[in-house]
């Protein structure tokens, strides 16, 4: 009988470790595993300085508790781009000009086109002619940081009065520069310079420049009841508080049991910006932050900067405000 035909020989010595010794597989992918790890996370920041070190713009900070003056800062004296954050001195100046008889509360304005500007706010969408009283801007000029309010109430009292106001508060480094142009394919031409807006030099900050500690020692003032007088001092604060962009300093923290935020926040492509009071149970923190610099242009309110400045406003409430030794922990 033939034999039958004789197959190749086949390298079979692997399966046969495998077969005998399958812990050795096992061995082996660990070995390639621990040679290629999976990069693990950064650590979070732990505090506000790492935080600051952290982020890719350009921070300016300035913080303090009122009651104890115990505080933070962080280019805190470099000048910035103010974006909407000068609406605070604008309303300041409101009340400054009532106080002195320049101005009434219930005087009106009409709506001009030429004031109507695109960006925040709903007043532009209202008919021209449409007459609104000095304190219907200055809420709107806040709580819906509208845009073609701001430029109404400049129309009005003037940038210069701004500054005036300003400097008799001695905030030297605050000045409001010009209107507002409105944004994208909308943006108007600039107009409503005061004196300090037309330097050369000043107009790389837009429509206004302060400093955080600037800021601070403006909301300072106001909640010991020195800007204008105690009354006005008083309502200013709780227009600030009826504000309604939250997405920075109140983000996490303004419905909290017990804290309170008085804030006006800014917006620019590349730049975020919150000026605030926090009422908080251990004690009141103002704070102003800007970033600036930022590679990506996001109007949502998911905005990285809004989130760094919610997420520095805990650090911050953390490190100058912590909890007594046994109570709770938390903001």
């Amino acid at each position: 009988m033939a034999s039958a035909t004789r197959q190749p020989a086949r390298y079979t010595g692997a399966m046969s470790i495998r077969r005998a010794h399958p812990w050795i597989s096992v061995a082996l992918i660990l070995l390639c595993c621990s040679c290629n790890p999976t990069p693990s996370a950064p650590p979070a920041p732990s505090s506000a300085g790492e935080r600051i070190a952290a982020f890719p713009a350009e921070v300016s900070v300035y913080a303090k508790v009122l009651e104890t003056g115990k505080d933070f800062a962080h280019q805190a004296d470099r000048d910035v781009r103010t974006a909407s954050t000068i609406k605070l001195p604008i309303m300041v100046t409101c009340y400054s000009a009532v106080a002195e008889g320049k101005a009434r509360w219930d005087e009106t304005i009409p709506i001009t086109p030429e004031a109507k500007v695109s960006g925040s706010g709903v007043i532009r969408e209202f008919e021209d002619g449409t007459p609104l009283t000095l304190r219907d801007l200055m809420h709107v000029m806040i709580v819906v940081s509208d845009n073609t309010a701001t430029n109404l109430l400049l129309d009005r009292l003037s940038a210069d009065s701004v500054n005036d106001v300003m400097q008799r508060l001695d905030l030297s480094r605050t000045r409001s520069m010009r209107k507002i142009r409105g944004d994208g394919s909308q943006l108007k031409a600039a107009s409503g310079w005061s004196k300090e807006g037309e330097s050369e030099e000043n107009k790389r900050f837009g429509i206004g420049r302060s400093t955080p500690r600037e800021m601070v020692r403006l909301l300072e003032m106001l909640h010991a009841g020195k800007v204008v007088n105690g009354e006005a001092s008083r309502e200013m604060i709780a227009v600030l508080k009826r504000q309604q962009y939250k997405d920075g300093i109140g983000r996490r923290i303004a419905d909290t049991d017990g804290i309170e935020v008085a804030s006006k926040s800014g917006a620019l492509d590349a730049l975020r910006s919150d000026v605030g009071l926090v009422y908080h149970p251990r004690g009141t923190l103002a704070i102003a932050v800007t970033v600036d610099g930022m590679s990506k242009t996001d109007y949502s309110a998911d905005n990285a900067g809004n989130r760094f400045i919610a997420d520095l406003t805990e650090d911050l409430l953390r490190e100058l405000l912590p909890p007594k030794e046994g109570s709770a922990q938390g903001n």
